[in-house]
């Protein structure tokens, strides 16, 4: 199943931070920034976290919520997040279930070699749990700007 615009959003439960969980269901009423990323600590998803942790004011005021998703453990998340002080939700897919769900769990080739990875994508949800934007093969450089620029857009559009 291909995700699209309109589309409603898979819903999930997941471990976060510690031993807490969190559901997409539980945030309705709120827009969310769901986005993949393959690992903590690497130099394109530290940037990538640290510049959606440096925007967070400006989504709060939007009511919106930022959420990271990898398969790392909740462990190396805790890590993560205490390292990068960051101030959002990340999610432990431990066994991809969300990446399918979502379609970035696929096959990426680096060096000549193939393997399966998370490719680094970004899904705009509605307060009533819709897709409204869908960012794939996301470049991490200004993507952040992009997201919350939609972002504002999207809050026009829909209060006027």
């Amino acid at each position: 199943m291909t995700l699209e615009i309109g589309s409603p959003a898979p819903d999930f439960t997941a471990p976060i931070n510690g031993d807490e969980e969190l559901s997409l269901s539980a945030l309705k009423g709120q827009m969310v920034v769901l986005y993949f990323y393959p690992k903590d600590s690497t130099p394109g998803c530290t940037t990538e976290a640290c510049e959606f942790r440096d925007a967070l004011p400006d989504f709060s005021k939007l009511n919106a919520k930022v959420i990271g998703v990898s398969k790392d453990s909740v462990k190396r998340h805790d890590n993560f997040i205490a390292k990068n002080e960051l101030t959002f939700d990340l999610v432990a897919d431990l066994d991809g279930e969300i990446c399918e769900a979502y379609g970035v769990w696929v096959l990426k080739k680096l060096y000549g070699k193939e393997y399966m990875g998370i490719e680094r994508a970004t899904y705009l949800i509605d307060a009533e749990g819709i897709i409204q934007k869908i960012w794939r093969k996301v470049k991490v450089k200004n993507h952040v700007a992009e997201v919350k620029a939609t972002l504002e857009e999207l809050c026009k559009e829909n209060t006027l």
